[in-house]
């Protein structure tokens, strides 16, 4: 599989695989990327473009004070590639940084198929190369025989969970005499003040499309929602022993049956809305976050099911708003594959046994959009320095990237899962600070500058040549 024209190998093309072979060749070595889609799609794939979304088209918070900020703030400052496409095929969603889906996947794949230094090969990987630095970057769906060769190296130590997709609805079949725009009052705009963001949801100008649910309506929606009828998991799924749903992630069904009002305090809270038919804040809500640049899609937020499609249909027309809206998308669940990192990483993202092989991505743990292309940075960087001969970069816990990295190296073996970025994994300010929006500034203003520091002393210079 290795071919001595190459330096690195890293295999797989989602967000953390191409970032790793963007790090690398930027930085001159030779990198040869295997992406076995369109040859193999997977269950959640529509397309054949590299750093296709999946679920949703949401990265999280672009705010600076917030744990995902910090973390795009990390990314930029060192170089990150999809970071940049992201940012230039952005889509309003408030304080989040969310994309076209399309626009973006088709910038990535354009970046690293035209990059001088990065060979990209449509096959299946099968398994793992020896010789030279390789990053496995293959995601939550690596390919089954992909997926043993690395248990077997792991001794039979990699984990699953399962994950699930939101719906998709054509924007114009959702009933604006029912749903109203509205952004959450702990969103305000990184552009504008409070005042401003309130005069534009006062004209109907709020980046997110609101469903509101009275009770009566809400309580009939969760009882559908328990009866529902779901899909059947396939055989190799069905080990319930072994099954895992990701916490941050779960499906609807899920949580409505763990409690009545699991939903009303999760994806349905209706804090900081105000239904301009009533003047009040409704019972609950379902919000509606626009998918494409031209506002023609919309995805409900949250709203990752396993229930049956004809199913799915009757009880999402449930929701005011909703009774005559096209789904283009509906849900669906899927077995998620990833590693149980304590027990096989370091923190440079190097097998513990096999110092030029890396892990990258949502396989690792480190979990969400923004976790999977840190981890890609990452692991791309260091198989650079791998072949060039020179130490890895561990990354200092006070940094969101660092402490990302430590955590899924350090945490208990036994009760692993993936974690996203947030405040609580990063050490104590000294002195402490009490109040948390200060706090929470400081975290990332002491994240920022010693990112800056070790950029100096390994001297990491990203590109700077802009993304169209």
């Amino acid at each position: 599989m290795a071919e001595q024209a190459h330096d690195v190998i890293v295999i797989g093309g989602g967000l953390a695989g191409s970032e790793a072979a963007w790090q690398a060749a930027e930085r001159g070595a030779r990198v040869l990327l295997f992406e076995m889609r369109p040859e193999r799609m997977t269950p959640a794939h529509r397309s054949a473009r590299l750093a296709e979304l999946v679920c949703s088209n949401s990265l999280g918070s672009n705010l600076p004070d917030r744990a995902l900020g910090v973390l795009k703030n990390e990314l930029r400052q060192l170089g990150s590639l999809v970071i940049r496409c992201a940012d230039a095929h952005a889509v309003p969603a408030g304080g989040a940084l969310a994309v076209d889906r399309d626009a973006f996947s088709q910038a990535v794949t354009g970046a690293v198929e035209s990059h001088p230094r990065i060979t990209v090969r449509r096959q299946e990987a099968t398994r793992v190369p020896v010789g030279l630095p390789v990053v496995v970057a293959t995601g939550p769906l690596t390919a089954p025989s992909l997926a043993q060769a690395i248990d077997e190296l792991a001794d039979n130590s990699a984990l699953y969970f399962f994950d699930a997709m939101a719906p998709i609805v054509s924007g114009e079949t959702i009933d604006m005499s029912i749903a109203f725009r509205q952004n959450r009052y702990d969103r305000s705009s990184a552009k504008a003040g409070e005042a401003d963001e309130e005069a534009r949801e006062s004209r109907g100008e709020g980046d997110y499309i609101n469903c509101p649910l009275t009770k009566d309506e809400y309580e009939a929606f969760v009882r559908a929602v328990i009866d529902a009828e779901k899909l059947s998991l396939r055989e190799f799924e069905q080990d319930d022993e072994a099954r895992r749903y990701f916490e941050g992630c779960l499906p609807i069904e899920v949580l409505a049956a763990r409690d009545a009002m699991a939903l009303a305090f999760g994806p349905m809270r209706p804090v900081g809305l105000r239904d301009p038919r009533t003047g009040r804040r409704p019972f609950a809500a379902v919000q509606l976050r626009q998918d494409n640049a031209a506002g023609t899609l919309y995805n409900l937020v949250g709203f990752q099911t396993n229930i049956k499609w004809a199913d799915q249909e009757r009880v999402l027309r449930m929701i005011p708003g909703l009774g005559n809206a096209e789904f283009v998308r509906f849900g669906q669940m899927h077995r998620n594959t990833f590693l149980n990192s304590p027990k096989l990483l370091r923190p440079t993202l190097q097998w513990r046994d096999r110092p030029d092989f890396l892990f990258a991505g949502q396989i690792t743990g480190m979990e969400g959009y923004v976790g999977s292309i840190a981890g890609g940075l990452v692991a791309g960087l260091n198989a650079w320095r791998i072949y060039a001969g020179r130490a890895p970069v561990e990354l200092p816990r006070t940094t969101m990237l660092g402490a990302l990295a430590y955590y899924i190296t350090h945490a208990d073996p036994a009760g692993f899962q993936p974690m996203k970025a947030n405040f609580g994994l990063l050490p104590d300010l000294d002195p402490p600070v009490r109040d948390k929006r200060r706090r929470y500034a400081a975290y990332a203003a002491r994240a920022l500058a010693e990112l800056e520091a070790v950029k100096r002393s390994f001297q990491l210079n990203g590109p700077e040549a802009p993304i169209e």
